[in-house]
C-alpha cells in the first residue's frame, strides 16, 4: 500500500509537471505551437501566452537611482490578421543629454517543423529607430518568418534616468492574456501614488524586501619628504527598505475597440505609478505633482509656458497697426485670432510648453501648439481683452483622470465674459471661435488665470454642426443613375470637410469621395467659402453611377438614399461599458427628389417613421411620398449630445438596427401597361 501511494504521488507530479506551463525565455512548448485557437475568445486573431514586466530601480555611482524596466512577451499568432502583433514599437523619451536606453533585445519566432521546434532569431535587418519627435525616438522590430501558427518571443530592458516617468502597467490589450505578471520595486526614497483605470478590477500583493549601496571613498596621504604615500578606500554600506508591488492575472480578455470612442485606452484596465515626493536621508521631503493646484502652479511656473505669455515687445507694432481701426472688443478679438492663424503656421507638434519660444515662431512664422496659443493670450491680453491659456489633453492622449503633469499635452486660448467662455485655437485656419479641432475635443480642459487658480470648461461644443445635402436624382433606362448634390456645412462638419479639402490636390480628393460612395463618378465640382471659416462651406457637384438599382422583370427595385444609406449597424459588442463619443453635437439632413421614369409608376414605397432615443439623445425622421413623377425624400439625423453614456448603449443600437432597416428598404416601380 505504502509503495502504490508513493506511485500515486509520483504520477501526480508528473501530470503536473507535463499540465504546468513553462515560462522561462525560449521554453515554447509543442502544445503551444499547436493549439490553432484561445479556447476562451475563438475570434482572437492572437493572443499573448504569457505577459511579463518588472520595474525596479539600481543605484549608479555618480549617476543616483535609476530606473528599470525587463520585458518578457510570449506571443501566439493564430492567423493573417494578428500578424501585427509580430511587431513591437518601444517609444524611448530623452531630454538634453539624458536619454533612456534599450539593452539586451533578444527576440526569436518558433514553428513546428515535422514536429519539431524550430526557432528563427530577429537581426539586426529587423530592427528599426526613428526620431518621432525632439523627445522621443522609437525603436520598432519586426519579427521574421511569421507564419499562422507561430509564436513570437522578445525581451528587452529600459533604463531610463528620469524616475518621475514610470510608464503604466497596462493590464488589458487588444488580444487576450492567458498569463499576465508585473513587478513594480520602489526604494523607500521614492513615494508613488497609484492610480488605476478600466473595468477590469486589479489588486496589487504587497510586500517589501531590503536592499543596500555601497558607497567608496578614497583617501591619500603622505607623499612629501618625510613620508611615504598612502592611498586607502573605506567602504560605507547603506541599507534601505524596497516596497514591492505583485500583480498576477490569467485569462484577461481582449479590449475590443469600436466606432465612436475618443480614444480606448480611457477604458483599458492599467495602473499607474505617480511620484508623489521623494524623501532622501538627512534633505527635506521634495513635493511632487499630488493635486492640481501642484500641477498647474508646476506648468504655470515653467519658463516654456507662464514666462512666454509676458513677452509683448515682440508683436507690440504689428499689432498696433492691426488694432488702430477697431473699437469694439469682439471686433478686436475676430482680428487678432485670425491675424495669427495667418501669420504662424502650425509645424504639426502638440506640447504644452513651447520649444523655440513665441518671438523666434513670430519671427519665423512657424511654431508649435503652445507657441501660437500662447501668443494669441497674449496679444489678446495686450488688447484689453480678458484671456487665458487653457490646458487639454488631445483625444489621442487619453483622459487625464490623476493630476498629473503628463496628463494635458496641449493647450489652446480662452476668452472669459460675464456669462460666457470662448475657446479658441489658431493651429488651424479653418477653426472659429467655440470650434476647436476635432483632436482637441476632449472632455474637460483646464483653464489658468493670471493669479494661479484653475477652473474646469467643458471643451464640447453647445451648438450643433449641421451638413444639409440636397439631392436630384434621374433612373436613366439603361441602368445608370445621374443627378446633381448640393451639400451646406457648419461649425464642425464645415471644419471636417475643409480639412479633407485641402490636405490634397483636387484630383485625389475627388477620387476618394467616389471610391467612399462606391465607384461613382463626379463632374462639374465646386465649392464656396472654402477659406472663409466663419461661413458654411457650400460644395456642388454632378455625378452619375450604375449598379444603383435591380431591374426583375418589369419592375425597378431602388434604395432612396442610394449610397449616402447606412448599409450596417456601426455598434456591433453585445454590451460596451464605455460610453459612446460621437464628438459633438450634429444634425444630418437630407432632402432628395426621385424623377420617376417614363413608363413606369410607383407600386410600393417604405413607410415613414420617426425613432427617438429616450431623453432625445438621438432622433430619426424618414419621410417619403410621392406624386406620379416624382418620389421625395427628407431624412433627419439628430445626435443632440456629444457623449452617450454606457447605460444606453442597448437602446442606441436598437436604434441604430430600426435606422439601418429602414435606410435598406427599397422603393418599387412597375412598368405602366400600355
Amino acid at each position: 500500500k505504502k509503495m502504490n501511494k508513493i506511485l500515486a504521488i509520483v504520477t501526480i507530479c508528473i501530470c503536473m509537471n507535463l499540465n504546468s506551463q513553462d515560462y522561462r525565455f525560449g521554453k515554447v512548448s509543442k502544445e503551444e505551437l499547436t493549439e490553432s485557437f484561445n479556447p476562451s475568445d475563438s475570434s482572437a486573431s492572437a493572443t499573448y501566452l504569457f505577459k511579463n514586466r518588472r520595474t525596479y530601480f539600481v543605484y549608479a555611482k555618480g549617476d543616483g537611482f535609476v530606473l528599470k524596466t525587463e520585458i518578457h512577451e510570449r506571443v501566439k499568432i493564430y492567423s493573417q490578421e494578428g500578424f501585427e502583433f509580430a511587431t513591437k514599437k518601444i517609444r524611448l523619451y530623452n531630454q538634453g543629454s539624458s536619454r533612456e536606453k534599450l539593452v539586451g533585445l533578444k527576440a526569436f519566432t518558433y514553428t513546428l517543423q515535422d514536429g519539431k521546434v524550430e526557432d528563427t532569431k530577429l537581426r539586426n535587418d529587423g530592427i528599426f529607430e526613428n526620431q518621432v519627435s525632439d523627445y522621443w525616438s522609437e525603436t520598432t522590430f519586426t519579427m521574421p518568418n511569421v507564419t499562422p501558427g507561430c509564436i513570437v518571443e522578445y525581451k528587452y530592458e529600459v533604463s531610463s534616468p528620469f524616475i518621475m516617468n514610470v510608464d503604466e502597467f497596462v493590464f488589458q490589450t487588444a488580444i487576450p492574456i492567458k498569463k499576465l505578471e508585473a513587478t513594480f520595486e520602489s526604494p523607500e526614497y521614492f513615494n508613488y501614488k497609484l492610480n488605476t483605470k478600466g473595468f477590469l478590477q486589479v489588486a496589487p500583493t504587497k510586500s517589501s524586501k531590503r536592499g543596500s549601496i555601497t558607497l567608496s571613498n578614497k583617501n591619500e596621504s603622505g607623499g612629501g619628504f618625510s613620508s611615504a604615500y598612502s592611498r586607502t578606500v573605506d567602504y560605507s554600506k547603506i541599507d534601505y527598505n524596497i516596497e514591492v508591488f505583485d500583480y498576477k492575472l490569467d485569462n484577461i480578455p481582449a479590449l475590443v475597440d469600436e466606432p465612436f470612442v475618443n480614444n480606448i485606452n480611457n477604458y483599458r484596465s492599467a495602473v499607474k505609478y505617480e511620484l508623489s515626493y521623494t524623501k532622501f536621508p538627512n534633505s527635506a521631503l521634495e513635493y511632487y505633482s499630488t493635486s492640481w493646484e501642484d500641477v498647474v502652479k508646476t506648468i504655470y511656473s515653467n519658463d516654456a509656458f507662464g514666462n512666454q505669455l509676458d513677452k509683448q515687445g515682440y508683436f507690440k507694432k504689428d499689432l498696433d497697426a492691426l488694432l488702430q481701426t477697431y473699437s469694439d472688443p469682439n471686433q478686436k478679438a475676430a482680428a487678432i485670432f485670425n491675424f495669427v492663424k495667418k501669420q504662424v503656421k502650425w509645424n504639426g507638434y502638440y506640447g504644452k510648453y513651447t520649444q523655440g519660444g513665441v518671438r523666434k515662431a513670430y519671427k519665423e512664422r512657424v511654431g508649435n501648439v503652445a507657441e501660437i496659443n500662447l501668443m494669441l493670450t497674449s496679444m489678446l491680453r495686450y488688447a484689453g481683452i480678458n484671456a487665458n491659456p487653457v490646458l487639454v489633453s488631445t483625444r489621442s492622449n487619453g483622459i487625464p483622470l490623476f493630476p498629473t503633469r503628463e496628463g494635458y499635452n496641449y493647450v489652446i486660448s480662452a476668452i472669459e465674459l460675464e456669462n460666457q467662455v470662448i475657446l479658441l485655437d489658431a493651429t488651424s485656419i479653418y477653426t472659429s471661435p467655440n470650434v476647436l479641432p476635432f483632436r482637441a475635443l476632449n472632455w474637460e480642459g483646464r483653464i489658468i488665470r493670471e493669479h494661479g487658480s484653475s477652473a474646469l470648461v467643458d471643451l464640447y461644443p453647445k451648438i450643433k454642426a449641421k451638413s444639409t445635402k440636397y439631392l436630384s436624382l434621374n433612373i436613366e433606362p439603361d441602368g445608370v443613375i445621374s443627378g446633381k448634390v448640393r451639400v451646406i456645412r457648419t461649425n464642425h462638419e464645415a471644419v471636417g470637410a475643409r480639412v479633407d479639402l485641402f490636405s490634397e490636390d483636387r484630383d485625389t480628393y475627388l477620387e476618394k469621395l467616389e471610391n467612399k460612395f462606391g465607384g461613382i463618378e463626379i463632374s462639374e465640382f465646386g465649392t464656396k467659402h472654402e477659406q472663409n471659416a466663419t461661413k458654411p462651406l457650400v460644395s456642388n457637384y454632378d455625378f452619375s453611377a450604375d449598379s444603383q438599382y435591380e431591374i426583375i422583370g418589369e419592375k425597378i427595385y431602388i434604395k432612396p438614399m442610394l449610397f449616402f444609406a447606412e448599409n450596417k449597424n456601426p455598434f456591433r459588442l453585445k454590451n460596451r461599458e464605455f460610453p459612446v463619443d460621437f464628438g459633438y453635437p450634429h444634425e444630418s439632413k437630407y432632402q432628395i427628389s426621385i424623377n420617376i421614369p417614363e413608363g413606369y409608376k410607383v407600386e410600393s414605397l417604405p413607410e415613414s417613421i420617426a425613432l427617438s432615443l429616450e431623453g432625445n439623445l438621438a432622433i430619426f425622421k424618414f419621410v417619403i411620398k410621392h406624386t406620379e413623377s416624382i418620389v421625395q425624400l427628407v431624412v433627419d439625423y439628430e445626435v443632440n449630445t456629444p457623449i452617450v453614456p454606457s447605460a444606453y448603449y442597448g437602446n442606441l443600437k436598437s436604434y441604430y438596427d430600426q435606422l439601418v432597416k429602414k435606410e435598406t428598404e427599397k422603393i418599387v416601380l412597375s412598368k405602366v401597361e400600355p
